[in-house]
């Protein structure tokens, strides 16, 4: 059996850990790029959203490389994600691959039946395996969350242009190559002393955008293309509102062991949208107050092309915006997106907040 799976940010370091530690052995789809996307259109429907396209081309560049496996993650509620396993399920055999899915769906509650089809992937290996291999894959997962706030947080103030990109891939293959929990401490010492040696401006009057939206497009350097260094680069201080252990938390985890802060985004977004509109469509109203709360300067709204959860929060942002005060920019994403013009709008969205700001320091501006 070989497993493979889609790409989602750094997602594939602690998913490769977890299905190697239980003996199986991992095809790792190559990083998302234009041939991925290009493949993935090709046998996609045209009206299917950004997600399926280059998901279905992570498969299809897998299972060309032997992958015989696919571990997908399932979906509930409005949002389209629920369905996409057994779309792309569909068209990959239309294509005439011969192949098994299994489709880790929300426990919701059945965290046995979770279980077995992690038994079915690695040979059935006992309860304790999998916690043991699920352990320092969550760790890894942890580690990688705070990794990529500090790079955020450094890349805006670096002295030395791209001293950080080098520390956070060497970063990245230390993660991904520890076997152990000996071997990661080893490698959070070494991360640790390659982070604080970069030099640093200090901090003065920087702008902090938060970044919302589709959870994909969020997480996946190259559909959104890599808009966090870019922000980064325009003197940004950039947080996002979605990293891989939320994800794993809401969607993988039973429900004792979730966090409370779905049910306090819930209240946030409450007087604009009262409801559950599926995927992250209320969390990032949510978000945006609370970014707002925060004395964010503005927030970016990121989303693929007919993203039903996504449209139904866009309907509310200008509404949400003038109440609270804050600058929102959206940016629908599809396969004819070019990253020259998502950089023009972004350095036009900088400039407005930088303006803004200003203005607001010496009482001239009234948001509205």
């Amino acid at each position: 059996m070989k497993v493979t799976f889609p790409h989602m940010g750094n997602l594939y370091v602690p998913l490769r850990t977890f299905f190697e530690n239980l003996g199986a052995e991992v095809v790792v789809p190559p990083f998302s790029s234009k041939r991925t996307l290009e493949i993935g259109c090709r046998y996609s429907p045209e009206f299917a959203c950004l997600p399926l396209k280059v998901t279905l081309g992570n498969f299809i560049e897998a299972l060309e490389m032997g992958a015989d496996t696919i571990v997908m993650a399932g979906g509930m509620g409005p949002c389209r994600f629920g369905y996409y396993a057994e779309v792309q399920r569909e068209i990959l055999k239309d294509l005439g691959y011969d192949f098994n899915m299994i489709v880790l769906e929300p426990p919701q509650g059945h965290f046995w039946d979770f279980i077995k089809k992690f038994k079915y992937i690695t040979n059935k290996k006992s309860f304790k395996e999998i916690y043991l291999a699920g352990k320092l894959a969550w760790e890894k997962i942890i580690i990688l969350d705070k990794l990529e706030k500090m790079v955020n947080h450094i890349r805006a103030v670096e002295l030395e242009k791209g001293k950080t990109d080098k520390a956070y891939k060497k970063a990245l293959n230390l993660i991904s190559n520890a076997r152990d929990e000996q071997e990661l401490a080893f490698a959070r010492q070494q991360i640790a002393k390659e982070i604080s040696s970069i030099k640093k401006a200090k901090e003065r009057n920087l702008l902090k955008v938060g970044l919302v939206g589709e959870i994909y497009t969020l997480l996946e350097p190259f559909v959104n293309f890599n808009i966090e260094k870019q922000l980064c680069e325009l003197g940004v201080l950039v947080e996002r509102s979605i990293y891989i252990s939320q994800w794993v938390r809401e969607n993988l985890l039973p429900s004792f062991m979730k966090s409370k802060e779905p049910e306090i985004l819930a209240k946030l977004a409450e007087p604009y949208i009262p409801c559950f509109v599926g995927g992250h469509g209320r969390e990032s109203v949510a978000q945006i107050v609370s970014y707002a709360k925060q004395g964010f300067d503005g927030v970016i709204h990121l989303l693929p092309l007919t993203c039903m959860p996504e449209i139904v929060a866009k309907s509310v942002l200008p509404m949400v915006s003038k109440i609270h005060s804050i600058p929102v920019m959206t940016l629908v994403l599809d396969e004819h997106s070019a990253e020259a013009g998502l950089r023009t709008r972004l350095e036009a969205f900088v400039d407005l907040i930088r303006k803004r700001k200003e203005e607001e320091e010496f009482g001239v501006l009234s948001w509205s």
